[in-house]
């Protein structure tokens, strides 16, 4: 009795030690169903599909998140640095005491500086003959020292003693486009001119372009016309007054709590509004676009994890008699279940940190590969006159490339269990009973 029992029970044992969970006796047979044979050509092709498909959802889910990001970035850091967080405009009477406002709107904690503006349209006329229309800004010469954007980026001139210049700065692209040079005429008209007996006849008068920059935001380097304030002012008929006063803060982000000090700081009846208001639905449309192709691209993941699905389905009822002989031979549901999981889970892991590192390297290196493909096919990618932007910016968020990273790997462990289950439920009397 003891040596059936000891026979009964020893081999029992031996199969209980060898297929505890995760064993390298499951690790191995994984492997051997992943490894590419004649017979399995057809299970082979659709793992290997599955790998790239999870591969390429996961690095074009990097890829466009981060190239969205770098586009809220450089779009926000740009105009934010060109344009007031807030817009202050006077109510009833106009603002000819800017000085004594602007310096008690400065002394608000939080504000980084002032700028009072006079700004209009004109058009503007260079040397070919050549015009188009422009937006001249009038400005201190300390408060233009004081936006990064212009006097970091000045490619030839230069702003110092702005004031008493009598000349202007002008964007790259506008220099460009009317064929003028620094120490070239700039004529500009404005419709808003002097008052004749006959009506309102349109103001011309050219200045000499003492600086030329480029922000890196074609929308403002072909349109932007900097000029002292005193000049803007005898331009526009509006001396000893400005239009409005622009407020940079210290934290864009939270101007709208900031809104009512600056307001009561002028001591005077005036309109503010915030640069969140000003670019709400462009900033939306960029979110909702964000959102969506999240979305989309997400699809292409899932569809590669439903091929792995198929996959397993075709594996299990292919090694339907390898199934059969393992559970005659000791090893349990559970074991034979977790062959299948790995199986399948090693695929999408895999494909998703190879997609994590294309779509990573991608990102770092999409400026020169831009070029390179611009080079190749011999037009203009990412043309900086319809997508404002002079480069293709890219900027990886940690956290979204964990989320992206983390979602594949959970979708690739779903797509495992239900193909690993029915694996565990083949009873191995019917598998091998035609065999």
């Amino acid at each position: 009795m003891t040596s059936i029992s000891a026979l009964e029970t020893g081999p029992r044992a031996i199969a209980s030690k060898a297929t505890r969970p995760f064993s390298r006796f499951e690790w191995m047979i994984a492997g051997r169903y992943l490894r590419s044979r004649r017979r399995d050509a057809g299970v082979s092709v659709i793992a290997g599909f599955s790998f790239l498909g999870i591969m390429l959802g996961v690095a074009a889910l990097i890829i466009v998140m981060s190239v969205m990001n770098g586009f809220r970035a450089e779009l926000l850091t740009r105009i934010l640095g060109v344009n007031g967080h807030v817009i202050m405009q006077p109510i009833d009477r106009p603002l000819t005491d800017f000085d004594a406002v602007a310096t008690k709107v400065a002394s608000v904690p939080g504000v980084s500086y002032t700028m009072p503006l006079v700004q209009g349209q004109v058009l503007a006329t260079g040397a070919n003959s050549a015009s188009t229309g422009a937006l001249v800004k009038g400005v201190r010469g300390g408060d233009l020292a004081k936006l990064k954007p212009v006097a970091d980026n000045i490619r030839q001139g230069t702003i110092a003693n702005f004031d008493t210049s009598q000349g202007v700065a002008i964007g790259s692209r506008l220099a460009e486009q009317l064929g003028i040079g620094l120490g070239d005429s700039i004529t500009l008209v404005s419709p808003e001119g002097d008052v004749t007996p006959l009506g309102v006849t349109p103001r011309v008068k050219a200045y000499p372009v003492v600086a030329i920059f480029e922000i890196g935001l074609s929308e403002y380097d072909a349109a932007y016309v900097y000029m002292p304030l005193s000049e803007a002012q005898l331009f526009f008929n509006s001396e000893n007054q400005v239009q409005s006063i622009e407020i940079f803060v210290n934290d864009p982000d939270q101007v709208m709590a900031m809104q009512g000090a600056i307001e009561q700081s002028a001591e005077r009846p005036n309109y503010t509004i915030t640069w969140q208001r000003q670019n709400e639905s462009f900033f939306s449309a960029l979110e909702v676009e964000r959102n969506v192709m999240f979305i989309i691209l997400t699809l292409i993941v899932l569809v590669a994890a439903l091929n792995i699905i198929s996959g397993l389905f075709m594996l299990v009822k292919d090694k339907g008699r390898d199934i059969a002989i393992m559970r005659t031979m000791g090893a349990t549901r559970g074991s034979i279940m977790r062959v299948f999981l790995i199986t399948g889970a090693s695929i999408g892991i895999a494909g998703t940190l190879a997609g994590f590192a294309l779509g990573t390297l991608f990102c770092l290196n999409i400026e020169n590969l831009r070029q390179f493909f611009s080079w190749v096919s011999g037009t203009t990618l990412f043309n900086p006159e319809f997508y404002f932007l002079s480069k293709l910016p890219a900027e990886i968020d940690a956290s979204e490339v964990a989320t992206v990273v983390l979602m594949a790997i959970g979708l690739s462990f779903l797509a495992t269990i239900l193909p690993s289950w029915q694996a565990s439920k083949l009873d191995p009397v019917e598998a091998l009973r035609y065999e």
